[in-house]
């Protein structure tokens, strides 16, 4: 005769069943299971903040690091333009976001380091008060003047013992202090005439508005070679490899070594993980081929290194232009 299982035996069975199935599902460790606040960052889409209008070096450097950088991550970095007061307005936009590492901005460091010398105090934005995820490039200026005006050195200008008019990317920019602090040097009379960024500022230059402006060189290059524009000296500490045959101010003998920075920054108090995540997956794309022939064809020197460096470098600018503004008794927010 056949044996029944009883009650209690069979309610066991079915019990260890279930057992073994929710362990089963788990990976056989309940320990594994993750919650929402554990899970692995990035899970979702992020949004990269750019304080400069479409179709400029920040916002195309933006875009060249962000589709590799949103590979690695397994997500897509969205580039979103916030113009205004030279970055000012997206990264107070920044400062008021959740720091979890979902909103980030490439932060120029003209905003850091020469901004504060032309506005109040409590308009300007401290880099300090943001977690500097990795440094980008530097991008090196250079003072054109239109081929029509005859102007092929700094001497000229000085000679000719003429006002001059010279077109800046905006107050507070570093192509607004170069000329401030080489035209105080060199005892010209000359005016600042603001522009919203390189291209109409370059073009006041071609159209004769301005006599001399001083722009990034990866936007100025092309009008040089085309024969639009004359370089007269660079603002980089040193000549730049791709324009060997233009003078430092520096060499023309004016202490005016002026460069733009970049660096990606998230909101204070962004966890420590999170920003190594985000650091890892820049400096992967970095390394790619492609990124690599972008800051080629952009005329960029390179400066991926980490927060703290970063830092060291732009409060040690800041101290620089400051001590040099006042030296030569500029008023930036004058011009």
């Amino acid at each position: 005769m056949q044996k029944r299982l009883g009650v209690r035996p069979r309610i066991a069975a079915a019990a260890m069943l279930a057992a073994g199935l929710a362990l089963a599902g788990c990976g056989g460790n309940v320990g594994d299971q993750k919650s929402g606040d554990d899970a692995a960052f990035p899970e979702r889409g992020i949004t990269l903040l750019v304080g400069q209008d479409a179709g400029g070096s920040t916002d195309l450097i933006a875009r060249a690091a962000a589709d590799p950088a949103g590979s690695d991550l397994g997500q897509t970095i969205t580039v979103l333009n916030k113009p205004g007061a030279n970055g000012a307005l997206a990264a107070k936009e920044l400062a008021g976001a959740e720091a979890d590492g979902y909103t980030a901005m490439v932060f120029v460091g003209s905003l850091a380091y020469i901004t504060p010398l032309a506005v109040p105090a409590d308009e300007a934005v401290d880099i300090k008060d943001y977690e500097v995820v990795t440094g980008l490039s530097q991008d090196d200026y250079v003072l054109v003047a239109s081929a029509k005006s005859g102007f092929k050195t700094v001497k000229d200008i000085v000679d000719a013992d003429q006002a001059v008019k010279y077109g800046t990317t905006g107050v507070g920019t570093g192509s607004h202090l170069s000329q401030a602090l080489l035209f105080s040097q060199a005892e010209v009379d000359a005016t600042a005439v603001p522009f919203d960024g390189g291209a109409p500022t370059l073009t006041a230059v071609m159209g004769g508005q301005v006599d001399v402006a001083s722009i990034q060189l990866g936007e100025a290059q092309p009008q040089i070679e085309a024969g639009k524009v004359t370089p007269l000296v660079t603002f980089a500490e040193k000549r730049p490899s791709y324009m060997p045959d233009t003078p430092t101010a520096v060499e023309a003998g004016y202490d005016v070594p002026v460069q733009q920075s970049r660096s990606i920054v998230v909101p204070k108090g962004t966890p420590e993980d999170v920003v190594a995540r985000l650091r890892t997956a820049f400096q992967k794309a970095f390394a790619t081929a492609e990124y690599k022939d972008f800051n080629t064809q952009r005329l960029l020197t390179p400066n991926e290194v980490d927060g703290p460096t970063v830092l060291g470098q732009w409060t040690g600018a800041l101290k620089n232009y400051r001590d040099l503004v006042g030296q030569y008794k500029i008023d930036l927010s004058e011009n």
